[in-house]
């Protein structure tokens, strides 16, 4: 038997949710299958169970993509403030913590149940445990071959998502289907994602695991990300480093200012002159937890004098690699902790203001599974409701 919808979304995540509710609200029959046994997952295990679920500081600016522009549109026509909206209608209260970063006060499961009650309200049908086996084009719409039966649909929607995060189900089948209709999809790689460091670096700051600290790290093509930088037992992590990764292309150094707020040139003349006979480490132990100040003299092979009796090259160093320090990671965690995927299907065959496909009309693509990614704090999960939207709003 073949069932009949108007809208089909392949993914029951954040865009895929916001898509069908929003399609369904304009009094379209829609369908969304996944594969998992819950709607949502990611959603569920963001911002520690929380969900930062969106910015209030959101400008284009703050996402990657291959046309920069394409995200405008989308942001324009549903804003954080449309998002919030909502959240506020549902009763769900909420906080904001550093940098205008919105979380629920109590759980992530309040942002799934709304979603849901806004697809309930439409009429959303939502299948879960539910494979998809092939699609194909008709002469109006889609067929899908499914787990559960044959479905046809006037518009297809893709919010399969990227790769991060396997364990909750991450796949490729969204590049997979956009290859199959002859889209490009450009090339996957982890995004904000911890760094792993290089075995003689990892000898000197393993045991350091768990200490933190504000820094400011910058890959070579990026904007400098002042944050809290975490020592691992496998490389660095934290804000920090997330924000940095999604700029560092695979074998490059980041420069990271381990004191962003001290001259350290300065302040070591300074105290040279009215200390000579302090330790470096005692000094350093001023602007360090002491087993990192301690940790940072053997790493650079600096003698621990008075400051009185460090010599010029010494001097020079101190300064050069607590305030720039070139730290070339040994590679990243990979998706199996990336929190986003860059690249994806390609935006340039994509309409900026519906998310649908140029060349396959009726065929829409939303969320994660484009070329479009954003920074750390709520930056994703806002592209998903816009992008979500817009694309219910014409599919």
């Amino acid at each position: 038997m073949t069932v009949q919808t108007d809208v089909l979304v392949i993914g029951a995540g954040a865009a895929g949710l916001m898509c069908a509710a929003t399609a369904a609200a304009r009094g379209r029959r829609v369908m969304v299958i996944d594969h998992a046994k819950q709607a949502g997952k990611k959603i569920l295990i963001s911002g520690g169970g929380r969900c930062n679920f969106t910015n209030l500081y959101l400008e284009p600016a703050n996402y990657l993509c291959g046309n920069r522009h394409f995200v405008k549109s989308a942001l324009a026509q549903y804003t954080q403030w449309d998002f919030i909206d909502m959240v506020v209608r549902h009763g769900i209260a909420y906080h904001e913590r550093d940098h205008g970063q919105l979380f629920c006060d109590d759980s992530a499961k309040e942002i799934v149940k709304m979603l849901l009650a806004e697809c309930d309200n439409g009429g959303v049908q939502l299948r879960l445990r539910t494979e998809v086996e092939s699609v194909s084009k008709l002469d109006q719409g889609f067929a899908v071959a499914t787990s559960i039966g044959r479905i046809q649909c006037q518009s297809l929607v893709v919010a399969t998502g990227g790769l991060s995060m396997p364990k909750l189900g991450a796949s490729a089948y969204g590049y997979r289907l956009a290859e199959q209709f002859g889209l490009m999809v450009l090339p996957t790689r982890a995004g904000l994602v911890p760094f792993t460091l290089q075995p003689q670096d990892k000898l000197h700051f393993e045991p350091l695991s768990g200490i933190s600290l504000t820094a400011t790290v910058a890959a070579r093509r990026g904007p400098a990300f002042t944050e809290q930088l975490l020592i691992t037992h496998r490389g660095v992590s934290g804000p920090s480093v997330l924000q940095a990764s999604n700029y560092r292309q695979p074998g490059e150094a980041v420069s990271v200012d381990l004191l962003p707020s001290v001259d350290v040139a300065e302040a070591l003349a300074q105290a040279r002159q009215a200390h000579p006979k302090r330790q470096l480490q005692t000094w350093l132990s001023e602007h360090f937890p002491a087993r990192l100040a301690e940790t940072l003299i053997a790493y650079h092979g600096w003698q621990n004098l008075p400051l009185g009796q460090l010599n010029k090259a010494t001097l020079e160093a101190i300064p050069a690699q607590l305030n720039r320090w070139q730290l070339k990671p040994g590679g990243d965690e990979g998706y199996r902790t990336a929190e986003v995927t860059l690249g994806g299907v390609d935006t340039d065959q994509l309409s900026s203001k519906t998310m649908e496909c140029k060349t396959v009309p009726g065929l829409f693509f939303v969320g994660e599974v484009m070329d479009v990614t954003g920074w750390l704090g709520g930056f994703n999960f806002q592209w998903a409701w816009s992008s979500g939207y817009v694309a219910g709003q014409n599919a």
